[in-house]
This record gives structure tokens, sequence and C-alpha cells, in this order.
């Protein structure tokens, strides 16, 4: 999405995702506009489901542009964990319809930049997602993004309980993987799932 009268090309971007046993990772980049300021933007983890949610509304309406990046989890298998958000913030970038002058990432690595089409720069942040605002919006766009996708994977894969827990390794879900064994949407290369589906 795209505002005719952005003013700013500075990115945030942020992922949400690393740690579940099944999904995406999903990362998000936006570039806020600074004429239509957003109230309460943080750290997703630390808002409220339906604060995150009235604030990814606020930040897809406001917002000079936006974007969702996913890495899958055969991506996840083949690459990393690591090698898939990057890949994941890189694809995020890349739908931006605005091109970046400038991006802020939440932590300490960036997603490969030097081959795009005009030079961006760019720097890590270890905690942006809690000190910037342009990070923290990405962090909610991509909590919020992830969120839904699961809701509906629980439909698709009943008995998980993924529309609960999103993907992360609760009593419950490590209970269906006991049952029922992975989905082709688990990370068959994270340990818990990884010694499931060895079993005979």
């Amino acid at each position: 999405m795209r505002r005719a009268e952005a003013v700013q090309a500075l990115a945030g971007v942020d992922e949400a995702g690393r740690g579940p046993l099944a999904g995406p990772v999903v990362a998000a980049a936006v570039i806020l506009d600074p004429r239509r300021p957003i109230d309460g933007l943080a750290d997703s983890k630390t808002l409220p489901a339906e604060v995150r949610e009235l604030l990814a509304r606020q930040i897809r309406q406001r917002a000079c542009c936006w974007a969702i990046g996913v890495a899958d989890a055969a991506e996840i298998d083949t690459l990393n964990i690591l090698g898939a958000t990057m890949l994941a913030m890189r694809r995020a970038l890349l739908g931006l319809s605005l091109p970046p002058t400038a991006v802020v990432v939440d932590g300490n690595r960036l997603p490969r930049l030097d081959d795009l089409a005009c030079r961006i720069d760019a720097q890590a942040i270890v905690r942006g997602d809690a000190t910037h605002p342009a990070i923290s919006g990405a962090s909610i766009l991509a909590k919020t993004w992830r969120d839904q996708l699961m809701e509906q994977l629980d439909t698709r894969f009943p008995g998980f309980g993924f529309a609960v827990h999103k993907g992360y390794p609760t009593p419950r879900h490590l209970a269906a993987l006991r049952q029922f064994g992975p989905t082709p949407i688990h990370r068959r290369t994270f340990g818990p799932v990884k010694s499931l589906a060895s079993l005979p």
C-alpha cells in the first residue's frame, strides 16, 4: 500500500514467529508518515491483542506504505531460522511501493541489501521494537498478520490449537504432535518436531 503524498522513506523492519514449531516466520516493513502520527506504538509483545489489532489498522491506514514478507516452514528447514528471517525481511523491504532511503531493523543483523537498485543506509538496533516507532509499527504488523494466518491454518489442521498458541511449543501443541504427528507446516528441523518425526 502507498500514499502518494508520502514525505519520508525511513523503513522500520521487524519479524514475528522465530520461536514456534509450526508456521512461517513473518516480517513487516513500514514507512510511517510523520504528518499522520500514531499514538501508542510499542513492542507488539507488550501489547494486548485488541490494542495490537487497533494499532495495526491505524498503521495500514496512515503509513506511507507497508509490506509483508514470509518465509515458510520448508524455507526455515532449508536455510535455518536466521536465514529464513533475513529472507522474510528482505521480501518485506522489496514489497514496499515507496523505495526506502534508510532502514532500521530490530535485532543485531541486517538482511541482504547490497544488490538493491538504490543505496540504503541501514542500521540494526537491539530492542528497536521498544524504542523506534517505525520498528514498533513493523513489529505490530508482523505479529497481527502472522496471528491471523495461524488462526486460518487452525481450520486446515484441526486438533493442534494453532488459533490459540500460534504454533509455539505449549503442552497442548506438544501433546497434539505426539498424537497426530507433524503437519506440512511444522518445522521439521526444530528439536521437538524432529524427535517426534523420527519415531516409528
